[in-house]
């Protein structure tokens, strides 16, 4: 492991901003809206702030406020925020960010979990996912979930954690579930984040979840409903990722207005409280300036074609449910002894969107005996 620090080039940025400079825009079509992608002057606004009013530099060194590490693990380079709480009885706790994120999503729940007003701390390792930010290049195919939790798991024995607690959301909850069932000896539990429309997407891919619900039920018919609307208008992101990620790869490596376009549409769409602007634009510029847009496509690929479910976790687990509504209940398997919260604000990006809520949840499960 070594030491690693943020500090991209002066020539990295004026690149960007010459390239925002001369975006070749299409003509918008009359009458229509966000049903057909991000509007028109929502981009170009985003983009002109991107390129001249957001200070990069600023978001630069309020990341590199903590300290950072770089690794290789199963011929990866694998980059983490490890930020250690003061206080001596504070538990380790593993936090993995889903798509199309980054670590930037948790700078300000960090300060939260390592110095506490009161309750628990925590000890915070943050990595970036394969083919992420600066968990880049991708070294091979196959870093589904289940290899990227093995090695989750391999980086917190290098780091010398005999018992620690894992959270995430996205494709975070599917890796920390996993790095539960296979590291249960060292884990002392698990802690995901959902949402509604998170929940019904998801259901989409188990086989036969439609036919377990009953249409003539109202909570059902909304789960249906939401399925439907999944397949139908929400998941071509998906699709093409799925199975042509070179493809798209090229436009995401050599346009910002097309990375951009593709991220803050995610969300824009996934988040029904206002998130930090910069906050955002910093994750976006941190895949722009390591060229992960590409990468990122070839994992959700290779998690796609995996068969690696990993093995069924048996240790505590907890859920925080952003967005609340009766829907979630029937769609996310819960061991009836798991700690269960419903909050009716926030969705899926709940450390962007309500990062005390969540500290205090990860305080509350952390805190009861396992």
């Amino acid at each position: 492991m070594r030491r690693f620090e943020i500090e991209i080039p002066a020539a990295k940025l004026d690149d960007l901003r010459e390239r925002l400079a001369r975006v070749r825009w299409p003509d918008e079509v009359p009458g229509t809206g966000p049903e057909r992608g991000i509007p028109l002057d929502v981009l170009r606004e985003l983009a002109e702030y991107w390129r001249s009013g957001f200070d990069w530099r600023a978001a630069e060194a309020s990341l590199n406020r903590f300290p950072q590490y770089v690794t290789q693990i199963d011929g990866q380079r694998i980059h983490f925020l490890h930020v250690r709480s003061e206080r001596v009885d504070a538990t380790p706790l593993l936090i993995t960010h889903g798509y199309p994120s980054s670590v930037a999503e948790f700078s300000n729940l960090i300060d939260l979990l390592v110095a506490p007003e009161d309750g628990p701390a925590f000890h915070v390792i943050a990595p970036s996912l394969p083919g992420y930010a600066f968990s880049t290049p991708l070294s091979a195919p196959g870093w589904g979930m289940g290899r990227t939790a093995r090695a989750w798991a391999e980086l917190m024995r290098r780091l010398g954690y005999d018992r620690y607690g894992v959270h995430g959301g996205d494709i975070g909850a599917g890796v920390s579930g996993m790095v539960a069932g296979l590291d249960a000896g060292h884990v002392t539990g698990v802690h995901t984040v959902t949402d509604p429309y998170t929940a019904a997407a998801t259901a989409t891919f188990i086989p036969g979840m439609a036919d377990r619900l009953d249409e003539s039920d109202p909570i059902d018919k909304l789960i249906l409903d939401r399925m439907t609307q999944f397949r139908t208008d929400a998941s071509g992101y998906l699709a093409i990722q799925n199975s042509r990620p070179r493809t798209i790869g090229y436009g995401l490596a050599d346009s910002p207005v097309f990375q951009l376009a593709w991220i803050a549409e995610k969300f824009d769409e996934w988040t029904d409280l206002p998130i930090d602007r910069d906050q955002l634009l910093t994750t976006v510029s941190l895949h722009w300036f390591t060229r992960a847009g590409a990468s990122m496509a070839h994992t959700l690929y290779d998690q796609a074609k995996s068969h690696d479910w990993g093995e069924p976790s048996a240790v505590p687990q907890g859920f925080a449910v952003f967005g609340a509504d009766e829907t979630v209940r029937r769609l996310v398997p819960a061991p009836a002894e798991a700690h269960w919260t419903e909050f009716a604000h926030g969705r899926h990006f709940p450390a962007m969107e309500a990062p005390a809520d969540l500290a205090a949840d990860l305080r509350a499960f952390f805190a009861a005996p396992s």
